[in-house]
């Protein structure tokens, strides 16, 4: 397990390397940030002089040099539409995502793990066919519209939640909760599918003719080995809920870094999205190597060699 996680560290610097010259090179081709920071009436002469300013002018592999060596250094530059430094302005809006995510996650899971459980031990029945239906509508309904309807019923009408905006407890349940739904139908529907494939295993049969209890043969044996993929989905939908929540971000005026990304990428910002990119790069390697040692937490036979 040590060499396992020594490994996985020792990849993340050209692993990093890699999504930063990518992610330059596409951000350099896209367009001239110039034409966009000064007014049309502008003279060649003025888009010339910007350009020098913040070194658009030399050759791309001078660019990149000058930003790798500012990289080690902590500095992504200096943002163009905010006239701020790039990496704090991202780490600014990460606290906002990853609390969105967070919840947006536990609610998931509480919805997901009872739901997936007893659609599959009450396979083929009535509670069967309503929990499949109401995973197969909570999929189907776009985040916006649960959103704006969310908004309506429990801030317009009743009330009792804030329209948008983060603030306390209170800002954070109509987001959150729109969020989650969508990930609890996904992972109801696999919970389901694997409970169904283990409950019919031979150690599942023998658990059962020692005259063990049913909810101790589902909570105890069958539970753990049917958890190893959903987790693999949880590590994969927490990163992208840490920076691909634009939608939900917008109806519920949330400044999270989804946002901030996409107003960024639309301006050409190249500062704020490499910054951005760079960070969610290492929240999802950090999000793969927990995933993988909760492999072994849930698994012990699953071993990592080095």
């Amino acid at each position: 397990m040590r060499n396992y996680v020594v490994k996985m560290v020792l990849q993340i610097v050209p692993v990093l390397f890699l999504i930063s010259l990518i992610v330059f090179i596409l951000v350099h081709v896209t367009g001239d940030p110039v034409n966009l920071m000064l007014p049309e009436t502008a003279t060649e002469a003025d888009r010339e002089a910007l350009r020098a300013a913040w070194g658009l002018d030399r050759p791309l592999y001078e660019q990149f040099g000058t930003f790798l060596g500012n990289v080690v250094r902590g500095d992504f530059g200096t943002s163009f539409h905010y006239g701020e430094k790039a990496l704090p302005l991202v780490l600014e809006r990460l606290p906002a995502s990853f609390e969105l995510a967070v919840a947006a996650m536990l609610i998931a899971v509480v919805l997901a793990l009872p739901l997936g459980i007893l659609s599959a031990v009450k396979r083929n029945t009535v509670l069967d066919l309503f929990i499949s239906g109401l995973a197969v509508i909570g999929k189907a309904m776009p985040n916006f519209w649960m959103g704006i309807m969310l908004i309506l019923i429990f801030s317009v009408q009743l009330g009792y939640l804030p329209v948008s905006g983060r603030g306390g407890l209170a800002h954070l349940v109509l987001p959150a909760f729109t969020l989650g739904v969508g990930l609890a139908a996904q992972m109801t529907r696999l919970i389901r599918s694997n409970m169904l494939e283990i409950l019919g295993q031979d150690y599942i049969r023998t658990a059962r003719s020692k005259g063990l209890l049913e909810a101790i043969v589902v909570g105890k044996h069958a539970l753990r080995n049917g958890m190893i993929p959903v987790v693999t989905i949880m590590g994969l939908q927490f990163t992208s809920l840490i920076g691909g929540t634009l939608v939900t971000e917008t109806v519920f005026a949330w400044p999270g870094l989804g946002q901030l990304l996409v107003t960024s990428i639309n301006t050409r910002d190249m500062a704020i999205v490499q910054a951005a990119v760079f960070v969610i790069a290492i929240t999802v390697i950090v999000t793969n190597l927990l995933t993988d040692l909760v492999y072994r937490l849930l698994d012990p036979r699953i071993k990592y060699n080095g």
